[in-house]
């Protein structure tokens, strides 16, 4: 089993049963991807992931079938799944989704806030600095992208929520795409001020505070041509 794949799945000990083992393929492969280990436009063959992962043909058909559902892996009649590859023009209305939702969001997250939630969000920064620090960006990304996906099940409004774990899955392609500039996306200071928002359960500075972090992320980008080129599967995840 390739290494890098399997440090990626934090599988169980106890041997998973078919359902689940599903589940891990698609947990799997998910983190590959907001980690930068998978470019999108990349061939996921089945035969491949489904020896990399030590599973049948079949479970692997239904991992991709999630993944595809998600919108992180389009599957094409003939020629088979491909990691997803947004346009610009999807890359710019999924940020002008985030920037609609999202403040909104930031300030229901404020009125909710408990002291348990902070301590949950303060060690979840602390994570991305470690990765960030560390140099291991791909990671930072996906706990960037977690952050607000925190501050979301904060908030406690389900459909909100759903749509930006969505949207979040969406943006760590995009970025993976298009983003132009060397640090990771999300800058420290935008979530240290959203920190300080939500300890002064201030909902009106939460809401500025992620509306201005939004468009900063959407300013990051370069659409006028993507960056990373198609890799084969075995490529991407060569350590």
């Amino acid at each position: 089993m390739n290494k890098t794949l399997r440090a990626s799945q934090d599988a169980p000990l106890v041997t998973p049963g078919p359902a689940s083992r599903s589940d891990l393929v698609v947990a799997g492969l998910q983190r590959a991807i907001f980690e930068h280990k998978i470019a999108p436009g990349t061939k996921l063959s089945e035969d491949e992931v489904g020896e990399i992962f030590g599973v049948s043909r079949t479970i692997v058909r239904s991992a991709l079938q999630a993944l595809a559902h998600s919108q992180l892996v389009t599957i094409e009649k003939n020629r088979g799944a491909f990691i997803a590859s947004p346009t610009p023009r999807e890359a710019h209305e999924v940020f002008e989704a985030r920037g609609l939702i999202e403040p909104r969001v930031a300030a229901m997250a404020a009125r909710r806030m408990t002291d348990q939630s902070l301590k949950v969000l303060r060690a979840h920064i602390e994570d991305e600095h470690s990765a960030m620090h560390a140099g291991d960006k791909g990671l930072a990304l996906s706990l960037s992208g977690g952050f607000h996906l925190k501050i979301a099940d904060i908030a406690g409004h389900d459909v909100f929520t759903g749509f930006i774990h969505a949207l979040i899955s969406r943006s760590s392609l995009i970025i993976a795409l298009y983003w132009r500039r060397a640090d990771t996306t999300c800058e420290s200071h935008s979530h240290h001020a959203l920190m300080q928002a939500f300890e002064t359960r201030d909902p009106a500075a939460a809401e500025e505070i992620m509306r201005s972090h939004i468009v900063d992320l959407h300013s990051g980008l370069d659409l006028s041509s993507p960056k990373n080129a198609p890799l084969s599967l075995s490529d991407a995840l060569r350590p």
